[in-house]
């Protein structure tokens, strides 16, 4: 009985000595952690060992998120983690994210872990439209995106599609515009494909230069009054601060940058802000929640402490970071080189192979044809030897006939010789036949010309007839005169008349003629010029079509502004190549 309740006692006093601990779960922009937590540690405790999990040095940056009530806290350093306002339920949760923001990303963030981080948190700022960002820039912006998770674009691997499942695009930018998926696609991949060569890192930090120009982007945003009890915003970044009207969080009313502010007090819900030149107005506000309050002087001393320690000599920590990041860019630069070296390598003995392989192809291809020559040789060898027989035959019958030939050669000369004779008698008769017909054709000759005296003698007569006819009437004509009828020897008056009327009516004919294609070429001129308005008005309702592929009604206020912004600066219809030498990616669609 001693020995048992001593047992228990031990066991009851060893309980005693183990440390509590929690479950906290942390969740960063691409991964979650769990981890068990003493109940003794502080937010320092908890904080780096997350920081060592993740091999990130650059620490200053980031911070362990919370909220309560719907309104963001962060944790802080100097304070147990259970005495914070958190859930108590396990796992407790903390969200990892950036608390202050680089004015120089380029410049400031050294770690690749922490541009990595940086990129994923701004990317999401940038969907969930807690950044605001024009249509041309987000596109370009997705353009990076797609460089750093695929790599280099192949048109072989990357074929259309292939972006269908990913979120690149703010829903409003989509929402605006009556373009179709593919359509937005084919605009990324067009910037993606110019890319080339740049490394997942090289593609993050592209992102990160051009989203830290927007007006949006590392600001901090809360509501507050002003001595007035105007509803205003407060912004606060790694530049100062700024005061915004309620409608418009892209254009400050007025800006305190931090190397003008002198004093940043807060007592009693009130903030009192003191420019450096006493001529300046304080500017004083307050908020209607106390740990609101308290997070916009968090922020504050935050940011002031990073824009001081920007312009100060790098500590020993970070210039140790720097050489080796230098280093170790520098290696990978080195990695890459041997890699870019090694892949043309086998990208040329790729291609020798296949040469290689199309020479053999080549090769194969032309002994397949010499063996089917040599078949064909051989064969036309055949059918010569058989031609040369039939040949030789035929020649054997040629001679034979040949000698057939020569013998009645023969035969008809001797025939020849006994027809000269007849030959002779013939020429004989064709001569004597040919003297009587030269006889004939002369008493031919000779009585056609007595046939032409007879007609002409025939003539004279019948002109001595007339004569005397013509005599006599004129003697038997003298005692009377008997007028000429006209009828005799005028010609048909209704002749020149029917030659007119018929003039007339061919001339009617063709000016009707005339009339008709003229009223058919104005007819066709009235419905060519119909088409043509058709037409037109066809071209202008397509024009508008394009020009009205943005829905206006769905403009947003931070649309409007955009416009606005550029309409006094540059055109956001730019062309993206200007910029390029300058050191600054274009943007545009």
């Amino acid at each position: 009985m001693a020995g048992a309740i001593a047992s228990r006692m031990s066991f009851s006093s060893l309980k005693r000595k183990q440390p509590k601990t929690f479950t906290v779960r942390i969740i960063t922009m691409d991964a979650e952690m769990e981890f068990n937590c003493e109940v003794k540690w502080k937010g320092k405790d908890l904080f780096d060992l997350v920081c060592r999990t993740l091999g990130l040095r650059e620490t200053w940056f980031f911070g362990l998120q919370y909220m309560i009530k719907d309104t963001m806290a962060w944790l802080k350093m100097d304070k147990k983690v259970l005495d914070h306002d958190v859930p108590k339920e396990e796992p407790v949760t903390f969200h990892f994210l950036a608390k202050f923001y680089p004015e120089n990303a380029e410049d400031e963030l050294v770690q690749d872990i922490t541009q990595h981080l940086f990129f994923l948190q701004v990317k999401k700022q940038i969907l969930d439209e807690k950044i605001s960002c024009p249509p041309e820039a987000s596109v370009l912006l997705a353009s990076y995106a797609v460089q750093a998770k695929y790599g280099d674009y192949d048109p072989t691997v990357h074929k259309r599609g292939f972006l269908a499942q990913e979120e690149l695009l703010p829903k409003r930018v989509i929402n605006l515009y009556q373009m179709t998926p593919e359509m937005w696609e084919e605009r990324i991949t067009a910037w993606y494909g110019q890319h080339r060569g740049r490394a997942r890192d090289e593609a993050e930090m592209e992102y990160l230069k051009i989203a830290q120009d927007l007006e949006m982007y590392g600001v901090n945003y809360f509501a507050i009054r002003n001595k007035k009890g105007t509803e205003l915003l407060l912004g606060v970044d790694a530049l100062g601060l700024h005061i915004y009207d309620m409608e418009n969080r892209l254009t400050p009313k007025i800006s305190f940058p931090w190397n003008e502010i002198r004093n940043v007090s807060y007592s009693d819900k009130e903030f009192t802000i003191k420019p450096l030149d006493k001529k300046i107005d304080v500017f004083k506000f307050n908020s209607s929640k106390l740990r609101v309050n308290k997070l916009i002087l968090q922020l504050c001393i935050g940011n002031h402490d990073l824009f001081m320690r920007r312009r100060k000599a790098d500590s020993l920590e970070v210039q140790q970071m720097k050489a080796q990041a230098r280093e170790e860019k520098a290696r990978k630069q080195m990695e890459r080189q041997r890699l870019a070296r090694e892949k043309q390598m086998r990208e040329e003995a790729e291609r020798t192979r296949d040469e290689l392989e199309r020479r053999l192809l080549q090769l194969k291809d032309e002994a397949t044809m010499a063996n089917e020559a040599l078949m064909r040789s051989e064969e036309t060898a055949d059918l010569l030897a058989e031609k040369a027989q039939i040949t030789e035959e035929e020649a054997k019958l040629l001679a034979q006939k040949a000698a057939e030939a020569e013998q009645e050669m023969q035969r008809i000369k001797a025939t020849a010789i006994r027809t000269e004779e007849e030959k002779r008698l013939m020429e004989q008769k064709v001569l004597e036949a040919e003297m009587l017909a030269l006889k004939m054709a002369e008493e031919s000759e000779r009585r056609a010309k007595e046939a032409d005296q007879l007609k002409q003698d025939l003539q004279e007569a019948r002109d001595s007839e007339r004569r005397a006819k013509q005599k006599l009437l004129e003697i038997t004509s003298k005692s009377s005169y008997t007028p000429m009828n006209s009828g005799s020897t005028a010609l048909p008056a209704d002749m020149p008349t029917f030659n007119l009327i018929s003039e007339s009516l061919s001339f009617d004919f063709k000016d009707t003629d005339m009339k008709r294609l003229s009223m058919e070429i104005e007819k066709e001129k009235v419905e060519y010029m119909e088409k043509s308005k058709h037409l037109q008005e066809q071209l202008n309702e397509l024009k508008t079509e394009i020009e009205a592929l943005k829905l206006k009604e769905r403009e947003t206020a931070m649309d409007i502004l955009h416009s606005e912004n550029n309409e006094r600066g540059s055109s956001k219809h730019n062309t993206i190549k200007k910029p390029q030498a300058q050191g600054r990616r274009p943007i545009c669609i």
